[in-house]
């Protein structure tokens, strides 16, 4: 066989008589792109990703259907091929539709594999499912507490009746995990000889010291408090998140190796400074929280009496209120903890004060029901314009009545006052729990928002301080849910990794296919009542801060994760169209056209056949004709409608399918995914 010496991108290859360029370019590790080409099947050159470009030939062609020739000078990455294959690209997308990632997993803040885990968690293989939830979230059996799971709103199965309770899923399997006595951690990579020092231990700096950590570099958190955690130690209380499972999880890091300096104030103790840590660290991450709270701003705020909820649920364990009054002012989770703490305190009444109404609350509907079933008391429509006082202590507060006008240009009615109309209850305490802020002592160098909070870029983290990194509740927009600050520590620890190699700090908004569904999607589907997660009784509960909800038996999170749609991509990991189109920057409506919708058609029962995700490159019809020998598979019609069909009546007739997944193997973008045997 003759030798062939050619040019690829400047370089000199050798390939032979009878070789394609894709195929030499291969030997030689030249990447060319290509969705069609199979070694084991013949050329067909159907995807049209593969062109180059041929010495001064203005014409560009295909490398997986061009054979070689001698003396060859070929280029296959130009600014011209790059925009053949960007259009290609957009072409295959625009008539592909498919979900790269589920719903859940889309709406979830730190981008929580929720269809993963919880397919594990349906095949009984937990400790897989607790793998997948640890790739983003180190806390599981904490956050599966306490998450008010933006995931479940996202879910596709409240289509055919009630969303999966993912959180609870997340909670089973990190409850297993803890209670097998060996908690899992990622596997730590060789030291990289670099350090980077933590402010704040919560769930943000946490998340990130675990995630540095296993990637090889020495971590420390410091902290203001006696115990790690931050709010989730000392803001969420012991019925909704016993502390010894969050002490468990927490024990776990710290056993990885990252060290742990607690009662440490920044710029307060020891002289350890931001300029000190910025001196003896390779970066530091500023993950302090909001534990300042909001002022009322009304008249009697100073009253002795009046307290932050901030402070209230820090130090619960100082306050006595058997047979008091309570009047706790605000309408999220903060609020709702108040309230039922002060229940478990003994006091006599609890009021909600909120001046919208109830369904306008932000905090979780499941706290806001379980505070009416305590006996918690809502004045919503109101609004406190008074504090009232006897010998400088609170006696009672003045409620303005309000009512919600006419809407806004977003559509959303403001409340406004009643006039003439008021209400005054009485009330030993006034607990404020109207929002947090972050307190900046320590970090006066850190440029700030007009509303006090750290300016830190919300794609790389960075602050104005070289080095400085800052997430969570003390940035940009303020106080938010746990899992947000922890989908911040995830991608902060790749922006600092990229910091400590010298690397440009740049994030780009990965492209993702996404598809529209509707409750005709999915109308076949039996419907199957979501698992009722049991509680206490309420006479019971109010009584104490043991733990308000039951864990899922087994039975019920395998029964629970079975009614997953399991509706997001399978092969999304391994699929070359997405890779590609990430690589080559595709826009989605650039070549937008009328989109065809077939049915699904599965090959027997072990192979599900999504045409609507189909690009037409053909490899699994010549894969099951060329390799397997069989006929199985072909293409109906022609033109625009063009699908890949399974044979007539395929199921049933003579055909001798193998059972061998070839065609779903082969399949370049999930099109054809096994499910079984």
């Amino acid at each position: 066989m003759n030798q062939i010496k050619l040019i690829i991108d400047n370089t000199e290859v050798t390939g032979f008589e009878g070789q394609t360029i894709l195929a030499v370019a291969r030997e030689n590790n030249i990447d060319i792109p290509t969705l069609c080409s199979d070694e084991r099947v013949k050329i067909t050159g159907s995807c049209g990703l593969c062109m180059v470009e041929i010495g001064d030939n203005p014409r560009l062609f295909r490398a997986c259907a061009t054979f070689i020739n001698d003396g060859m000078v070929i280029k296959t990455n130009t600014e011209r091929i790059k925009k053949s294959r960007k259009t290609t690209l957009e072409l295959l997308f625009s008539d592909h539709i498919g979900d790269c990632r589920p719903p859940c997993s889309l709406a979830c803040p730190a981008q929580t594999d929720c269809q993963g885990y919880v397919k594990f968690i349906a095949d009984g293989e937990y400790k897989e499912a607790l793998k997948v939830i640890k790739d983003k979230i180190p806390l599981p059996a904490s956050i599966g507490r306490v998450c008010p799971h933006p995931c479940e709103e996202a879910c596709r199965r409240q289509l055919v009746e009630e969303p999966i309770s993912i959180c609870a899923l997340k909670q089973y399997a990190g409850d297993l995990d803890i209670e097998s006595g060996d908690i899992y951690t990622a596997e730590i990579a060789p030291s990289t000889g670099k350090s980077i020092a933590i402010i704040g231990g919560g769930p943000g700096g946490l998340t990130a010291a675990y995630f540095l950590k296993s990637q090889g570099h020495d971590v420390t958190i410091y902290d203001a408090m006696p115990k790690m955690g931050g709010m989730l130690q000392y803001g969420v209380p012991e019925y909704r998140l016993p502390k010894k499972i969050l002490q468990d999880e927490i024990n776990a890091i710290e056993k990885m190796g990252v060290k742990f300096f607690n009662n440490i104030k920044i710029g307060e103790d020891k002289n350890i400074t931001l300029d000190y840590l910025r001196e003896n660290y390779n970066a530091v991450i500023v993950a302090v929280g909001a534990w300042s709270s909001v002022k009322l701003r009304c008249a009697g705020e100073e009253l002795d009496g009046v307290l932050s909820a901030v402070d209230f649920l820090k130090d619960v364990e100082s306050y006595d209120f058997a047979g008091k009054n309570i009047a706790v002012v605000g309408g999220g989770d903060i609020a709702m903890d108040a309230c039922r703490t002060s229940v478990r305190l003994g006091a006599a009444n609890v009021y909600n004060i909120y001046r919208r109404t109830k369904n306008e609350m932000p905090a979780n509907i499941i706290e806001i029901t379980e505070a009416e079933e305590e006996n918690v008391i809502f004045k919503n429509l109101a609004n406190p314009i008074e504090i009232t006082g006897e010998n400088g202590k609170v006696k009672s507060v003045r409620l303005q009545i309000m009512e919600l006008g006419e809407p806004d240009a977003s559509g959303r009615r403001s409340p406004v006052p009643v006039e003439g109309k008021e209400e005054i209850i009485e009330a030993d305490n006034v607990i404020i729990a109207i929002g947090q802020k972050f307190n900046n002592s320590g970090f006066e160098k850190l440029e700030k928002t007009k509303w006090g909070t750290v300016i830190a870029d919300e794609t790389t983290f960075l602050t104005n301080l070289d080095g400085v990194f800052a997430i969570g509740d003390a940035t940009n927009k303020g106080a938010d849910i746990a899992i947000s600050a922890i989908g911040e520590a995830k991608r902060a620890v790749d922006m600092i990794n990229k910091y400590l190699n010298g690397e440009q700090l740049k994030y780009e908004v990965p492209y993702l296919s996404k598809a529209e569904k509707t409750s005709e999607d999915f109308k076949n589907k039996e419907k199957i009542p979501r698992v009722k997660i049991l509680c206490r009784p309420s006479d019971e509960r109010g009584k104490d801060f043991l733990e308000v909800n039951f864990k899922l038996t087994e039975a019920e999170a395998k029964k629970e994760a079975l009614r997953c749609l399991e509706c997001g991509c399978h092969a999304f990991r391994e699929c070359k169209l997405i890779d590609y189109a990430n690589k080559y920057k595709v826009a989605s409506d650039e070549q937008k056209g009328e989109i065809i919708r077939y049915k699904q058609e599965n090959i027997q029962d072990f192979i599900r056949h999504d045409p609507d995700k189909c690009i037409l490159c053909g490899l699994c019809v010549r894969i099951c004709d060329e390799v397997v020998g069989e006929t199985l598979l072909g293409l109906a019609n022609r033109g625009f409608d063009t699908y890949v069909k399974p044979a007539a009546n395929i199921n049933s007739c003579g055909f001798d399918c193998k059972t061998c997944g070839k065609c779903a193997e082969a399949c370049p973008t999930g099109a054809l995914q096994k499910i079984g045997k």
